[in-house]
């Protein structure tokens, strides 16, 4: 049997891929001190799948390669129970980071899964492109890969369409093709995690627009490949020697990056969508894609608040507040949104139904956008909240672990630090501090207050798939009935009037 391990996942990314970092090249991601941490932390990803213990609840058989055991965030869900199983196998995953990563190897995964339930959406733009996606997810698939994506556009101006823009090469357009393949050049974001996955899936998540058929193409294409350039956003892991003094940023740091392709080469059966605008559209909203991939998203949050929830009652604990009234109030609202997201996560998964021609399980869409409408902007009130509940214990913290060093200092801190939970000493609640801080106040955990309010769009996206997929019809059904129930006694009318 069959099961990918962190050691080979660690081997792949020795590929030649060019990653820049502060002006230099990277020569080797693995061992870089900005990135080696975060990447031996999805190498233990895969390492704790490949456990004989966990490989039931975390593993299925590939149906297309006997004896290889894959990640179930690559099964295409059958029934109820087939897509509770990949939920639970979600959860497992995201639980030893703590769903501080967001783009950890089951989010592209699930999109792509998503897309190949949906390939008749595929067979309307060309059997050879629902060909090229089927046979893109079966090999991922079979290899377990990690896959990164890049689907929006770099920001630039606003007020103009993609084609408008004056940056010449600025967004990725095709600008070249012949028997074998396209060539494309242009940039695409937010490549979060592509310093350490394997391929990068391409396409277009905003809207194209008649006139932008250079721009409407996806395709799936290795990280290594010659011409693609990775331009990585500065790095909290190198900010962040030791663990003690940053527990996240020193290992979670999945980094954010800037992917160019300078004049890459992709061939023809690796490309699902070409020059077809609405299609960029279909490929994500007209299969499960779309909701593949946010279910996953849904599933690390309800684990990200679960551990920022602990922390919120350990700070209370710690600081000697837990017993105040209004204290405990704060923490039982926090404890129902937690929970309400949480039943918001099993209840689109419950009230869902089959998808297209395969009938194929996939969550119900009014109720996963309504999640995300809801999370966005929880988000920012959460975290906030526990910083209230902190006060000013996150900003009397020592300088560094470096601190313990000086005898001088150490003897101050031990007076000084003092816990209120039963045997701590000063050292267990700095240890402790410090991880709040790198979860609440840290500039890790700015980009992660960003993250989590714009990783599915600004709020009037999310907010228009809400409007988009609610049931209007049932509500307009109960206004209806209710105005079928009475109608204007004229008669009565006439004699109130005399």
């Amino acid at each position: 049997m069959t099961v990918k391990d962190g050691a080979t996942h660690l081997k792949s990314l020795q590929d030649g891929r060019e990653v820049f970092l502060d002006g230099k090249k990277v020569d080797d991601v693995t061992t870089h001190p900005a990135f080696r941490n975060a990447i031996r932390s999805v190498c233990d990803l895969y390492d704790f799948q490949a456990r004989p213990e966990n490989q039931e609840v975390m593993t299925f058989e590939s149906p297309t390669r006997p004896g290889t055991f894959v990640n179930r965030s690559w099964m295409q869900a059958q029934t109820y129970d087939d897509f509770v199983s990949r939920r639970k196998s979600m959860m497992r995953w995201a639980e030893p980071h703590y769903g501080f990563m967001g783009r950890s190897p089951d989010h592209v995964a699930s999109a792509l899964t998503g897309q190949a339930i949906g390939l008749e959406v595929f067979e309307k733009h060309g059997s050879r492109h629902a060909q090229a996606m089927g046979d893109y997810h079966a090999y991922c698939r079979d290899n377990d890969l990690y896959l990164t994506y890049v689907i929006i556009n770099p920001q630039a101006d606003r007020s103009k369409n993609w084609s408008e823009q004056e940056g010449a090469d600025m967004t990725l357009k095709i600008v070249d093709e012949d028997s074998e393949g396209v060539t494309v050049r242009g940039a695409k974001m937010l490549g979060t995690g592509s310093i350490m996955a394997n391929e990068v899936f391409v396409a277009n998540l905003q809207p194209l627009f008649p006139g932008e058929e250079d721009y409407a193409i996806s395709f799936g294409i290795s990280l290594g490949a010659k011409g693609i350039k990775i331009l990585s956003r500065r790095s909290f892991e190198a900010a962040a020697p030791n663990e003690f003094d940053r527990p996240l940023s020193h290992k979670l740091d999945e980094n954010d990056a800037l992917v160019y392709f300078d004049d890459v080469k992709v061939p023809w059966e690796r490309i699902f969508v070409f020059r077809d605008t609405d299609m960029c559209r279909a490929q994500f909203h007209d299969t499960p894609g779309h909701i593949y991939q946010n279910h996953q998203s849904q599933v690390r949050l309800v684990v990200k608040l679960k551990f920022l929830l602990g922390i919120a009652r350990r700070m209370c604990e710690t600081i000697g507040t837990i017993k105040i009234p209004a204290v405990q109030q704060t923490l039982g609202r926090l404890a129902s949104e937690v929970s309400t997201v949480e039943g918001l996560l099993y209840g689109m998964e419950a009230a869902g139904e089959p998808r297209g021609k395969s009938g194929h399980w996939a969550p119900r869409r009014n109720m996963l956008y309504a999640a995300q409408v809801y999370t966005q902007s929880l988000y920012a009130t959460f975290t906030n909240d526990i910083r209230e509940l902190a006060g000013g214990a996150l900003i009397m913290l020592p300088s560094s672990s470096a601190d313990f060093g000086n005898p001088e200092l150490a003897n101050i801190i031990e007076r000084t630090q003092i816990s209120s939970r039963e045997g701590e000493t000063a050292e267990d609640r700095i240890k402790f501090l410090n991880l709040a801080w790198d979860a609440l106040g840290s500039e890790y955990a700015g980009r992660h207050a960003q993250y989590e309010a714009f990783y599915a769009g600004a709020q009037f996206v999310t907010c228009g798939h809400s409007m988009r997929t609610y049931p209007w019809e049932e509500v307009d059904g109960m206004v209806t009935d209710a105005l079928g129930s009475f109608a204007l006694d004229t008669a009565a009318a006439a004699q109130a009037a005399e």
